[in-house]
């Protein structure tokens, strides 16, 4: 139900509020300046105001700043509201105020929460429960419908949030992502190949706090314009969600090696091209004080992710490799990339399939992998990576 009257967004955390007194202050400072930036981006008007176990955007788009609200890390549900005064009468007025405009018909209910110390106010949530619901009972047989009350599964619900100084009515609770905010971990580097897993797995590191370093490398011929073009494009969607974070994508050129390992190496070859890009994405982690790798891999789901594989490839750093997708379906990373909207441009059609072999090894060892890798394998890893052009997203 639309809330015509709403003037202000209220913002819920989760995870956030089983920190310690300050971490949690820090996490929600920070939640609020990522927050503003995501409202300064989409050209939203708005002020954002933290109190404990919430944050609240004063505006006159509360449509809008709701949406953007449910896209910051962190966030586990917004809600557009009206603000009253917290006073049973008044928040009685209020709520059949708005039973009046936003209900259509069927059973309802209210649902009040109150919070602060008991001296606060001179009622319970109950109060606020069965009187409300009276009000809306009257304003409701007043236009001419028929009321009922359902506590279990109403048709339309009123809610309420009462807190020591204001209380908020609301008709809607809109999930966010939940996580932690972008900024309250350390960074980590995206190997972002632009296919559909790279970039849900970047999606899923911001959500748990770690500003995310992209790195792209580029395939050559093998790979060709559209193979980068889609890479700059979820990149540029991700950036959506973090854009008070530098978000520059590194082109790494890995053409030459792709061509030699496409010559030389047979079974093992999408392996050593794995531990290449590990390698590459190493010496960038090094340059940029990053603290890990991320991969979009899953166990099974190509030659090169077979568990004992991942274990061939992962030898190739030191630093550790995170892969958020690790145990995900296909269907599953899909359905997300589809919600955060990265999908489309991962679908971009490209020739990378060309590098893989026709028989791949998917019970490799490192011994035999070792064998038929080229022996500066690593070291032109870190060239290709110092050398790399920065894209500013």
């Amino acid at each position: 139900m639309e809330l015509p009257e709403a003037d202000c967004v209220l913002v819920r955390h989760g995870e956030i509020g089983h920190k310690s007194e300050q971490v949690r202050r820090a996490m929600e400072e920070r939640l609020a300046t990522n927050l503003e930036a995501i409202l300064t981006d989409r050209g939203i008007d708005g002020t954002v105001e933290r109190q404990r176990t919430r944050l609240f955007v004063h505006t006159d788009e509360p449509g809008e700043a709701t949406a953007a609200a449910t896209d910051a890390f962190g966030v586990v549900s917004a809600s557009p509201v009206i603000q009253v005064e917290p006073a049973l009468d008044r928040i009685c007025e209020s709520l059949a105020d708005v039973a009046g405009v936003c209900f259509d018909g069927g059973s309802f209910a209210i649902d009040a929460r109150r919070a602060g110390p008991e001296s606060a106010h001179e009622f319970s949530s109950k109060d606020i429960e069965s009187n409300g619901g009276a009000a809306v009972w009257q304003t409701l047989e007043d236009a001419g419908f028929d009321p009922v009350v359902d506590l279990d599964d109403p048709d339309a619900t009123f809610y309420v949030e009462c807190r020591p100084d204001r209380a908020y009515v609301f008709t809607e609770t809109r999930p966010g992502p939940g996580g932690l905010p972008v900024g309250t971990q350390e960074p980590v580097v995206v190997l972002l190949s632009g296919g559909i897993d790279s970039p849900v797995a970047a999606w899923k590191m911001l959500r748990r706090g770690c500003p995310v370093v992209p790195v792209y490398v580029d395939l050559g011929t093998y790979g060709g314009p559209d193979h980068q073009a889609r890479a700059v494009a979820t990149a540029e969607d991700l950036v959506t969600y973090a854009p008070n974070f530098e978000f520059d994508l590194r082109i790494a050129s890995g053409g030459e090696m792709v061509e030699r390992l496409a010559e030389t190496v047979e079974e093992t070859r999408m392996l050593s091209l794995r531990r290449f890009m590990l390698a590459v994405g190493e010496q960038t982690a090094s340059s940029v004080d990053a603290v890990g790798i991320v991969t979009g891999e899953a166990i099974g789901q190509k030659s090169s992710q077979t568990s004992a594989n991942l274990r061939v490839t992962d030898i190739a750093v030191d630093y550790p490799v995170f892969r958020p997708n690790l145990t995900e379906d296909k269907a599953e990373i899909t359905n997300l990339a589809r919600d955060i909207g990265t999908f489309e441009e991962s679908t971009i059609p490209t020739g990378c399939n060309r590098v893989a072999p026709s028989l791949p090894e998917t019970k490799a060892t490192l011994e035999a992998v070792r064998a038929q890798e080229p022996d500066d394998l690593f070291e032109q890893a870190r060239e290709v990576a110092d050398r790399a052009e920065v894209v500013e997203i």
